[in-house]
């Protein structure tokens, strides 16, 4: 299925692309502030809400699931919003990023 290309560099590449967007809304969160969030991002004040209450529920360990489709940017963007310190970001969110797509690699194939 991967028709001869290098398994462990298209892992990386995949998690390292994807983990810098999540740096990008981190980025956004903390240097963007609400308004610019809703403007350019689009998100509304209901996901924001919810995104934000999981994060207070669940803490740092909410980052682990950065990569779920609607909830993961705006965790990540709550996450510079909330000036989450930089390294725990990064180290969480490379994790569960990670792990989805060895999921989706080794586990689909």
């Amino acid at each position: 299925m991967l028709q001869g290309l290098n398994e462990n560099l298209l892992l990386a590449s995949a998690t390292a692309g994807n983990v810098l967007g999540s740096c990008t809304n981190y980025a956004l969160g903390i240097w963007g502030g609400v308004y610019a969030i809703k403007k350019f991002l689009k998100v509304s004040d209901d996901t924001l809400n919810k995104a934000e209450a999981r994060f207070q529920n669940w803490g740092y360990v909410s980052l682990l699931f950065a990569w779920v489709p609607v909830i993961g940017d705006p965790l990540t963007v709550i996450a510079g919003l909330l000036r989450v310190n930089f390294f725990i970001f990064l180290v969480l969110v490379g994790i569960g990023k990670f792990a989805r797509y060895w999921a989706v690699m080794y586990l689909v194939s």
